[in-house]
């Protein structure tokens, strides 16, 4: 297999010689070029064609949003990973390249102590995730069209013991890349009077957990905030887990709380969704729905074991609209998965499982119906 083709776009020639350093040690991955700023990089594209590009955020002559602007004009499914800086100002910045049409980002290292040491950090990071995005992208370049991509993922998928559905008490969600974006499709699409709490996992590091929520907040009907220990859990409401935090909900008689703690990363992140699943199970039993979005990696896949084991049910984000299916893939490949949408209806599926009537019926259920790309339970009245 032909190596990953990388063009680094970065106006420090520091940061440029680092990168190219690292991209080099891994022989799945070669530079195919370097560029100070937007202008040149948009030049070498069409010399270079590389399979990704690696775009800090702020450049002078065209900056980082410019220039992803001016990419996804001419190339619109090249993955770009931006590379930015553990700052207010970054963090937003990156947020707004995510909107754009970026694929992922990386924030650059800081307090590393040496060179080696920031060789190394930009390695575990950054290597995962051109490999993620360049594997996924390339399977879908595979596929003759987004329909047939979703209907030969589901056959993969292990059965699931199909249940007829019970009330709904507590909304999680997990998700990591392309996260920010599949959540602004998401949440936003709740309405006001959203009858139970949500609690949400998405990988990010701190500020960019607060700012996402703060984002999220604007868009939507209900109130989104980032989460913080000891808050009561009320409907209609979202909590995103702090950066840096894992994220847990404790239930206390008829109310429950959100907790935080720092203990050891699991699946190399922190927040985890596993945490934040196996505690709703505990606290909710079957009056649980998980979701899993986008994602690279398995967190999430304990998590939803922990749900179906105590009653509850999983719903994930469909192969076709996922930036990477990582995480609802191996939900999926786990049988764990109750249903199967694409992004463009999850929301109301979601919307459409939280508020319907439990009914009692020995009709039999068909979870991951893969007409169109998408599941969906049956027997619900809505």
């Amino acid at each position: 297999m032909p190596p990953i083709r990388v063009l680094v776009v970065d106006d420090s020639s520091v940061i440029r010689k680092v990168l190219c350093e690292a991209l080099g040690s891994d022989t799945a991955i070669e530079v195919a070029g370097i560029a100070a700023d937007g202008r040149i990089a948009l030049a070498k594209l069409s010399q270079l064609h590389p399979d990704l590009v690696t775009l800090d955020v702020e450049m002078p002559n065209m900056s980082g949003l410019e220039t992803i602007s001016e990419i996804r004009k001419l190339y619109p499914r090249l993955p770009i990973i931006m590379f930015s800086t553990l700052t207010e100002r970054g963090a937003s910045t990156t947020l707004d390249a995510l909107a754009l049409g970026a694929s992922d980002y990386v924030t650059k290292p800081s307090n590393t102590g040496s060179l080696g040491g920031t060789l190394e950090r930009i390695k575990q990071d950054l290597i995962p995730k051109i490999k993620a995005l360049c594997k996924q992208e390339k399977a879908a370049a595979s596929q003759p069209a987004p329909h047939i991509a979703a209907t030969k993922s589901v056959p993969a998928a292990k059965p699931v013991t199909p249940r007829p559905p019970g009330p709904i008490s507590i909304l999680a969600i997990g998700t990591s890349t392309g996260g920010p974006n599949a959540l602004a499709q998401v949440v936003p699409a709740f309405p006001r009077d959203f009858p139970v709490p949500i609690v949400i996992v998405q990988h990010m590091p701190p500020l960019f957990t607060r700012l996402l929520a703060e984002r999220l907040n604007k868009q939507s009907a209900i109130r989104v905030q980032e989460g913080e220990a000891g808050v009561k859990l009320e409907p209609g409401q979202a909590w995103i887990a702090p950066g840096d935090y894992h994220m847990t909900v404790e239930r206390q008689g008829n109310a429950a709380q959100l907790v935080m703690n720092q203990n050891p990363p699991e699946n190399s992140c922190r927040p985890a969704v596993d945490p934040l699943f196996r505690s709703v199970a505990s606290a909710f039993g079957p009056s649980v729905l998980a979701v899993v979005l986008t994602g690279m990696g398995s967190d999430g896949v304990i998590g939803s074991q922990f749900v179906r084991e105590r009653g509850g049910q999983v719903y994930i984000q469909d192969e076709a609209s996922s930036v990477v299916w990582g995480m609802p893939g191996q939900v999926a490949a786990a049988g764990l998965a109750d249903a199967v949408f694409p992004l463009t209806s999850i929301a109301r599926e979601i919307v459409r499982r939280v508020t319907a009537k439990p009914v009692s019926t020995s009709a039999p259920l068909n979870p991951l119906h893969a007409s169109g790309g998408g599941g969906s339970l049956q027997d619900l009245k809505v």
